[in-house]
């Protein structure tokens, strides 16, 4: 357990309207089921709100932003700090006009493909695939079946560590593969997309073609934190896993899938320490067998347990 600071934080900002808790438990809030807690939990009601408590608080406390974590490993000692998650309520909605969608970070991925869809816009389809958040997608790039988010990304709204609002356009995002260039204590709160106006059964289409993918190739109803590992240039990551014999294998209650083995299971009692050795061993063995070297594309934060 960590020490309870939520007095503290609450008696410096008397007007905050979000949610504080302490040493919440975060395993909830994965989608590998797994980790430790956060020393505070926090829920913002809106972007203001955040901006209040992030220009009141100590400088010194860390924070940590987390979508709906399904590319996330909290390790089994939690987090100390601040972990912000954002609402649906708050953070969550979309609408589309024109050939422009608009999203907050808290709006899943699949949801801003739906928006786009039924307004007939095309050049989304691939966040219909894309188990995460608005949020994610902009600090990790996110992409599938063919598209990222640099590709369709107008604008980002973000709120600075001091309670800044910032605006970042898509240079100034400095997207690269699964990632952005934004310092990572900058916490996204909205987006625009450009899409193209297209005919509607062809989106549908599109969108039916990577739901079918998915169910086909990815294990999406197991306890997974999506693809783990980025792909190396010019390779596969899944082709490299098992090229090295590494389907199938296990480390405690983590397996490497036998579906896809670019992805990791939680077969029902694994640990975040099972989950992240099992991936160190799967990055040996294919820098043994290949030479090449794995590097994670699943966010590791919090530390060991003690």
């Amino acid at each position: 357990m960590f020490a309870d600071i939520t007095s503290e934080l609450k008696a410096a900002m008397p007007n905050l309207r979000g949610r504080l808790l302490a040493n919440e438990s975060l395993a909830p809030l994965t989608w590998f089921r797994v980790g430790g807690p956060a020393q505070v939990l926090f829920t913002p009601a809106d972007e203001e709100d955040l901006a209040h408590f992030l220009r009141h608080l100590r400088g010194d406390i860390p924070i940590y932003c987390v979508g709906v974590g399904s590319n996330l490993i909290v390790r089994d000692g939690g987090l100390p700090g601040v972990v912000i998650r954002l609402s649906p309520r708050g953070f969550g909605e979309t609408r589309a006009e024109g050939d422009i969608v608009t999203a907050g970070a808290a709006a899943l991925d699949k949801r801003v493909a739906e928006t786009a869809a039924a307004a007939n816009i095309s050049g989304l389809e691939f966040l219909f695939g894309i188990p995460g958040t608005i949020g994610g997608a902009l600090r990790m790039n996110a992409g599938a079946n063919g598209g990222e988010t640099k590709d369709v990304l107008i604008e980002a709204t973000a709120i600075g560590r001091d309670g800044t609002k910032h605006r970042f356009d898509n240079a100034g995002m400095k997207f690269e593969y699964r990632n952005s260039g934004i310092y990572p204590s900058v916490i996204f709160t909205s987006a625009r997309f450009r899409g193209v106006v297209a005919d509607p059964a062809t989106i549908r289409a599109r969108m039916d073609a990577v739901q079918a993918h998915r169910e086909t190739a990815q294990p999406i109803r197991e306890k997974t934190g999506g693809s783990t590992f980025k792909n190396p240039p010019g390779h596969s990551a899944w082709k490299l896993i098992d090229a090295a014999g590494c389907r199938g294998l296990r480390v405690g209650g983590a397996q490497v899938s036998e579906m896809h083995c670019n992805f990791l299971i939680n077969t029902g009692e694994a640990t975040a320490h099972d989950i992240e050795t099992l991936g160190e061993t799967v990055r040996a063995r294919v820098k043994a067998h290949s030479g090449i070297d794995l590097h994670w594309e699943i966010k590791r934060i919090g530390i060991e347990k003690r």
